[in-house]
């Protein structure tokens, strides 16, 4: 009788292997499934005045023209060491500056990732808007956004030296 050897079979995959591979086909087949649908999906802003701030008195008369709020966070990344230098946050770490909008209804409506984390808000928020399909303001509105933006058009942000405290704002 003869047995068959271990050796002639192939080496089954890790599941750190297998994982990797259904992740990635999984994230074509969404994207994929996004591109299609996109038009029935995702609705983009109409430049209209938020209710969250039309239909609220403190807000409305001073911020009708507000659509959005503007900020950035640093997200941990695994960088090679060759350009560590540069995605070397002010903390230490080494991060991706990553910026978003979002309405005032919490939902995220615009997202750039990948910058390095030593760069600075406003060089992320200037290059931005200087591209052809970068981030758009209608006309005659803003974002609210904080001191680290500068102040470009379409853009308030606090005024210097005024301490603003959260006390203040509660209902």
């Amino acid at each position: 009788m003869d047995f068959i050897s271990v050796r002639h079979f192939p080496i089954p995959p890790s599941s750190r292997q297998i994982s990797f591979f259904f992740a990635r086909s999984w994230l074509r087949v969404v994207l994929r499934a996004i591109l299609k649908l996109y038009k029935l999906v995702i609705r983009l802003p109409d430049g209209s005045t938020p209710s969250e701030i039309r239909n609220n008195p403190r807000f409305y008369p001073y911020f009708k023209d507000c659509i959005r709020a503007l900020d950035g966070t640093h997200v941990r990344a695994s960088v090679p060491l060759s350009i560590q230098g540069r995605f070397r946050s002010h903390k230490g770490g080494t991060t991706q500056n990553v910026l978003a909008a979002i309405t005032f209804n919490l939902k995220f409506s615009y997202v750039l990732a990948g910058w390095e984390g030593s760069a600075h808000d406003s060089r992320i928020l200037s290059d931005e808007i200087s591209r052809p399909r970068g981030l758009r303001i209608p006309e005659g509105k803003y974002y609210l956004a904080d001191v680290g933006y500068g102040i470009p058009n379409g853009y308030i942000t606090p005024y210097h030296g005024v301490r603003y405290h959260l006390k203040e704002f509660s209902a």
